[in-house]
This record gives structure tokens, sequence and C-alpha cells, in this order.
């Protein structure tokens, strides 16, 4: 078994460079479809440190291997970023950012590019100690998630064929080792009308009017979702309403919303779609009730449509994954981690919830930082889960 001291002692040592390449990162606005000067960023870094082989692949997402065994183990970090949003909420440059101490702040700090500065690190104290042994480690980082979380797995393990034994996510996770999550879809629900004079609305049929019950209907709809005992109960909420007409003064004649639906264990797509049929103000409105579908292309050009459907998914807690995690984690830190789930969705929709191949979550940051003003993550974080990564395939290999 690898010397766990020595492990820290490494990653402990490496947090200046962890800190240099996430603040390098951070400077780089890196949105969703336009991540190409991030990616290139990383593998810079990624040759730095003496990965075995780099690749980017059609989609945009950067691919960095270590080892050449049999036993295939993938680690996962999104590199694309939200806005910066209203900028008078930041007390500094969402992109320039600042640090002290124990913390960093920017854009993409927890969320997630924390992940990669870990990742590629755990890389290096591999490689330092030689920990490389009948596996191989592909750390990714991948693109366009927050836009279309799992859409670039989906393209991995369709297109490329990579189908690892199990994949670590690097979202925040607060020091915890998480193992699910709810899944989510974008829901479109449009009705029609028939426009006329705004002054005699009685000639017409006021699409608004026909979607007013349906809200209604779905506002209770919510809080009789089911609930699971781990990942909690479903949800929806109403986030978009739009509507078309020949003018201001005159009757409406469609209207459209957009639901974002959370599925809880025991929910899936035909499920949520059939609850929101079968509303009476729904039928009786002859509305159309149908996923968005996600056509955007990455920076590369590449166009992968999928329907805006993410899966919930969970990982029992005895699987060899998880425990591999954990184990890790107290041999190196002698304590017993927190074993939990994330409120919001990640790439394991795809991972996991598409293709069954079990996804675990450890990485720096908090949740409640992610998308925020003045987002940060902490300088310890990188150093924790670095020891971790670094330490976690040997781990794995002597239990599975």
């Amino acid at each position: 078994m690898q010397d766990f001291k020595k492990i820290l002692e490494l990653a402990e040592g490496y947090k200046d460079d962890m800190t240099k390449f996430l603040r390098d990162m951070v400077r780089i606005p890196s949105e969703s479809c336009d991540e190409k000067k991030v990616v290139l960023r990383i593998k810079e870094e990624m040759e730095k440190v003496g990965f075995d082989k780099i690749e980017i692949d059609p989609m945009g997402n950067i691919l960095g291997t270590i080892g050449h065994g049999k036993r295939l183990i993938a680690y996962d970090a999104h590199i694309d970023t939200v806005g910066v949003g209203n900028l008078d909420n930041w007390n500094y440059d969402p992109y320039e950012g600042f640090e002290d101490d124990e913390i960093i702040v920017g854009r993409g700090t927890s969320d997630q590019e924390g992940g990669m500065a870990s990742m590629v690190y755990a890389g290096k104290i591999i490689k330092d100690l030689g920990l490389e042994d009948e596996y191989t480690l592909v750390m990714v980082g991948s693109v366009m998630e927050e836009d279309c979380d799992g859409l670039c797995w989906q393209y991995i393990v369709k297109e490329l064929g990579l189908k690892p034994e199990f994949v670590i996510s690097t979202e925040p996770t607060d020091g915890g080792i998480y193992r699910g999550q709810r899944g989510r879809m974008e829901i479109k629900v449009s009705v029609s009308g028939v426009s006329c004079h705004g002054s005699a609305p009685e000639r017409g049929d006021n699409a608004i009017f026909k979607m007013a019950p349906i809200l209604e209907e779905l506002e209770e709809l919510h809080t009789n979702l089911i609930s699971d005992g781990f990942l909690g109960k479903g949800s929806l909420t109403v986030s978009e309403v739009f509507s078309t007409s020949p003018s201001r003064c005159a009757v409406a004649d469609s209207c459209t919303i957009s639901i974002d639906r959370r599925l809880t264990k025991g929910e899936d797509m035909e499920y949520a779609l059939g609850q929101i049929r079968e509303l009476p103000a729904a039928k009786k409105a002859g509305a159309k009730v149908e996923m968005y579908t996600y056509e955007r292309a990455a920076y590369t050009g590449l166009v992968y449509p999928t329907d805006c459907y993410f899966p919930s998914w969970v990982v029992e807690e005895e699987h060899v994954a998880v425990q591999s995690v954990a184990d890790a984690y107290t041999q190196l830190f002698d304590k017993d981690p927190r074993i939990d789930k994330w409120t919001f969705s990640t790439n394991g929709v795809s991972i996991t919830g598409m293709f069954g191949i079990p996804t675990v979550g450890f990485g720096p940051g908090k949740e409640a930082q992610a998308h925020a003003p003045n987002e940060k993550t902490w300088k310890q974080d990188l150093v924790t889960c670095a020891a971790v990564y670094a330490a976690l395939p040997k781990v794995y290999l002597s239990k599975a």
C-alpha cells in the first residue's frame, strides 16, 4: 500500500502550484461553448506535470491519461462556468479574483475549476511516487456541463467508447463523499388561442387566460410529488412565461411556460410528463406538453442534440467505489468522512443515470458557492482532494 504520509506531504507542497493554476483558469472566461482557451491552459499544465497522453476530443473535452494498465478509472471536472451576473454584487473582479492565506475568490473556483487543479496535481503526485499500477487513469476536463449536464459524457461514452469502472466527480462536496442526486427535466407547456382586438376580447380566445388555471394546478402538483428517503422530494417550478400577440392592443394567441422539474428516485421522463398531461386544466386547454431539446454547438462547432432529460441516480453506500474513496480519506486523515448527496445536478446524470457507471463525488469547495457572486474555494480543500485522488486508484485496486 502506498505511503499516505508522503502523499499528504506532496499535496501540501503543491498548494501554491494548484493555487496558481486555478487562478490562471479563473482569469480565462470559459462559459459553456466558449471553453477553448481554458482547455489549452489545462493542456499546458498536464504537459508540465508529465501526463502520459493528452487529447482533445471533437466535442472539445480534454482527456489526460496516466498509466497503461487494464483497469480503467476516470476523474471528471467540468471546466465551463456560468456567467458573472450583476457585477455590482461582486467585491472583486470575478475573473482576476482574489486570494489570501485561506481562500481563492473568482468565478469557477468552487464550480468547478478547483476540481481540475486538484486532479492535475494528483497526477503529479502519482508520477512523483511511482504509484502507477495495473490501472489507467483518465482525467477529463468536460465542457458544456452548465448548459447541458451530462452531454459531454454522453459523447465520451457513446462516441469515444470510454467506459471506466467508476468515475470520480470533482464537483464541490464540502469535504463529503457524495453518491447521488435528484434528476431534472426542462419541460415546455404550450397553449393556443385566437387573437382579436383588445377592445373586444370576447371575440377571441386569450391563451394567457387559458394558461392561468394550469399554473394553479402546477403549483398544487408540486406539493404532492413523491419523496425518497435519501434523495428527498421531487419538485417543480415555473421558470419562464412567453406569449405572442399581434400587438399590445390585442388578445394573446399563444402562451408557453418552462418548467424546471426535479426528479427523485422513482420518477422518470414519462412519469413526469404524464402528470402534467393529466392535469384537468391542461386537458381542457388542449395543452401540448413536451421536453426541450438541447442543440447548441460546442466551441469546436460540433452539435450533439439531446433531450433535456437528466435522470436521478444513486450509488449504494456499500459499493466498492464509494467505500474505496471513504477508505482513502480515512487512511489519509484518520477520521471517517461524511457520506451524502448533491442538491444540484452533475454529469452523473449520464455517467450513472444513463449508462450505469458508478459516480462518486468528492471535490473542493462548497455547493453553496456555485453560481454565487464572490464565489470562493479553500486552498486546503485543493490539498485534501489532490491527496485523495492520488491515493484512490491503488486503494480501489486492493478492494475490487
